[in-house]
């Protein structure tokens, strides 16, 4: 983008808001944002639009269309595309573009927490829209609820490694099972690795501590790769240790 383009885009902005006050933030904004993402690109392929350069590396695609909703209202995006780069290149992707994404990922998990910690679709539209300027539906909510599961999901499901010790625990907690309200088993693993760093392995939902529970669970954590642990700590429920025989029977205990 040349220093002429740069003056008509901020003339255009200027334009706008003079025209039409505070209720074109967002079309102003998203005409900055474009122009920056466009200088970005330019950058990243070492020559602009219709320029020849020994230092090109490819060349521009057009863009691709997105709306982003922000404090401001609606942001109608032009995201530069590229084609032709070498096969070393990692790709082009705006980083201010990559940073709002983070943010606004961040913000779709703290409503998913919010409500699953009881906090109604009501409440979390009225706080999010007093807190950030936004209006949270309650589609909003559900699809940040499913964000959050992918994220537990990933957590649950992911390799472990070497765990020098191994740390298991249960707590109860109430939940709702079948139209009533029961007393769970909440199974915790908690490991050290080689290098002295503590960290929750997993976490597993039971009726209760029998055997049949535990040893389903040591088992996931083995299923993950958990691997070269030295000694397991934990308590002397029976169907704990009953576990801890059938599926590390060679490994010490300690109580």
């Amino acid at each position: 983008m040349t220093h002429h383009e740069e003056d008509t885009t901020i003339a255009h902005v200027m334009e706008t808001l003079i025209e039409n006050g505070m209720e074109s933030m967002s079309a102003a904004f998203g005409t900055l944002y474009n122009a920056a993402m466009e200088i970005e690109r330019a950058q990243f392929l070492g020559a602009g639009r219709y320029e020849r350069s020994e230092s090109r590396i490819g060349q521009g695609n057009g863009f691709k269309d997105k709306v982003v909703n922000t404090r401001v209202g609606k942001i109608p995006l032009r995201i530069p595309q590229v084609r032709n780069l070498p096969e070393d290149s990692q790709g082009f992707y705006p980083k201010a573009l990559e940073k709002g994404i983070r943010s606004e990922r961040a913000l779709k998990l703290a409503l998913a927490e919010m409500y699953i910690h009881g906090v109604s679709t009501r409440k979390v539209t009225k706080i999010t829209e007093e807190l950030c300027g936004l209006e949270v539906t309650s589609m909003d909510v559900s699809r940040a609820t499913k964000l959050l599961d992918e994220e537990v999901a990933a957590w649950r499901n992911r390799q472990l490694g070497t765990i020098r010790y191994l740390v298991l625990d249960a707590r109860y907690e109430k939940i709702r099972h079948g139209g009533s309200v029961i007393d769970c088993a909440v199974l915790v693993a908690l490991g050290v690795d080689e290098h002295g760093k503590r960290t929750v392995l997993g976490t597993s939902v039971a009726l209760s501590e029998a055997e049949v529970h535990w040893r389903a669970f040591i088992s996931s954590l083995m299923d993950r790769g958990m691997r070269g642990v030295q000694m397991v700590v934990s308590d002397a429920h029976e169907g704990l240790k009953k576990a801890l025989q059938a599926t590390m029977p060679s490994v010490p205990w300690q109580r």
